[in-house]
């Protein structure tokens, strides 16, 4: 997990700089939320404390909050996404060219969302519904549903939580009709894998998929 280091929070309280309306100008702020408006083009942009939003077709370099949350409405693009604290949303149509990160919330991808490198999180729930995402899906504590006809090209990995805990609540994995994740599924801790008959995955370590052929593994 790559996160914020102090010295780039530090820069951006040193070196915030209003919002400018410009097309490809880089969008800084300390305190506040950023809308990337529809057909705009940004360069980077960042906040730290505020949500970020592209809208609709909206386009930017990469776009990062330390505490707040990022969402991207249909078919907007950016180059990376990364928050610390706060969900982020990837509605239809949206595509990252690179990598989306958040420490501690929920991340969600809509149909025909993709990602082209890795997807990870610590703690919240990860959800596709007929996304992509090119390289590795990661979490510590979250529950993973990869919905109907999604794809992850670089495998799973759910990760060894540091410290101690008193939670017996397993890690909830399913993977739905039609999905498909390529290379290996590494589970470092206990997990409740629940894989559709009709998908297809690549060798798992570390846990037992159980197959079902509902809906959801309930039905």
């Amino acid at each position: 997990m790559k996160l914020l280091p102090t010295a780039v929070i530090t820069g951006l309280l040193a070196a915030a700089v209003a919002v400018s309306g410009q097309a490809a100008d880089n969008i800084s702020k300390v305190y506040g939320g950023i809308t990337v408006e529809s057909g705009q083009t940004a360069g980077k942009v960042n906040t730290v404390n505020g949500s970020i939003k592209l809208e609709t077709g909206a386009r930017a370099g990469a776009v990062e909050t330390v505490n707040g949350s990022i969402r991207l409405e249909r078919n907007a693009q950016a180059a990376s996404v990364e928050s610390v604290n706060g969900a982020i949303r990837l509605a239809e149509g949206a595509q990252l060219s690179g990598d989306l990160e958040t420490v501690n919330g929920a991340i969600t991808l809509a149909q025909g969302a993709r990602v082209d490198g890795d997807l990870e999180n610590v703690n919240g729930t990860i959800t596709l519904d007929a996304a992509t995402i090119g390289g590795r899906l990661s979490t510590v504590n979250g529950s993973l549903l990869i919905g109907a006809n999604s794809h992850i090209g670089g495998g799973i990995k759910v990760g060894k939580p540091g410290g101690f805990s008193l939670s017996r609540r397993l890690t909830r994995v399913v993977i739905g009709p039609g999905a498909r994740v390529d290379g290996e599924l590494v589970f470092e801790r206990e997990v409740d894998l629940h894989v559709h008959e009709d998908a297809v995955i690549g060798p798992v370590q570390g846990a037992s998929a159980q197959r079902y052929s509902g809906q959801s593994p309930e039905d």
